[in-house]
């Protein structure tokens, strides 16, 4: 007869942990004592809504009264992100014509073409000029592959930084081009082309070249 088993008392159970509570949260910022400043004075930045996900990163919209880093950002690389919209776009119309070097006239211009803007479309000019950027920026691009001795184009997708520098030049020499072929100031050019973008028509200088451009790179695919 095998002799019995020892008895073996239950391990007592773990007493219970006492939660240690979580830190606090610290309370958000309070708001600056002051509003943001509207561009110009004027413009408000409040609202603003890019709709292109691409286009979204590189869109600089910060706000600020007057677009002038003075030459900050230039010589650099990868630094035009950071680079306010409304001065990419001036900096653009100072490129040939009589605004080369001026870039007080060229802000200017871009100031009077968004008062213009916003007499006609009772719309912020802010919003339009994005719009008319988004328009007016190609997805794809053609590039020239070498086989040998033979060059064939080949159609490529655009970058979302080159789609946005592409379309602000589309936009600035639209305007350019339109003012030497009418009695009309280069600010109200700049404002009917930018108008004339944010709503997609062709009739738009920088719409036109970028329908024409993924034309060709669709024939090239």
């Amino acid at each position: 007869m095998s002799p019995p088993a020892e008895f073996v008392p239950p391990a007592p159970e773990p007493a219970p942990e006492e939660s240690i509570p979580s830190p606090a949260r610290p309370p958000p910022p309070p708001p600056p004592p002051f509003s943001l400043p509207p561009l110009f004075g004027r413009f408000k930045f409040e609202g603003i809504e890019v709709h292109d996900p691409g286009l979204a990163p590189y869109m600089y919209l910060h706000p600020i009264y007057s677009p002038h880093t003075e030459g900050k950002l230039s010589g650099r690389p990868f630094l035009k992100a950071q680079m306010h919209l409304v001065e990419r776009l001036a900096n653009h119309l100072m490129k040939g014509g009589k605004f080369t070097g001026k870039k007080s006239k060229a802000i200017t211009t871009v100031r009077l073409a968004f008062e213009e803007l916003e007499k006609k479309e009772k719309e912020n000019p802010l919003q339009l000029l994005v719009n008319a950027v988004e328009n007016s920026a190609p997805r794809e691009e053609v590039t020239r592959l070498q086989f040998g001795g033979i060059s064939v184009p080949r159609a490529v997708d655009s970058a979302p930084a080159r789609r946005l520098a592409v379309a602000i030049r589309n936009l600035a020499q639209g305007a350019i081009q339109a003012s030497r072929k009418s009695t009309k100031s280069i600010s109200s050019c700049l404002a009917t082309e930018i108008a004339l973008a944010a709503k997609g028509d062709l009739t738009s200088f920088a719409v036109g070249r970028k329908e024409e451009v993924e034309r060709v790179a669709q024939s090239a695919r």
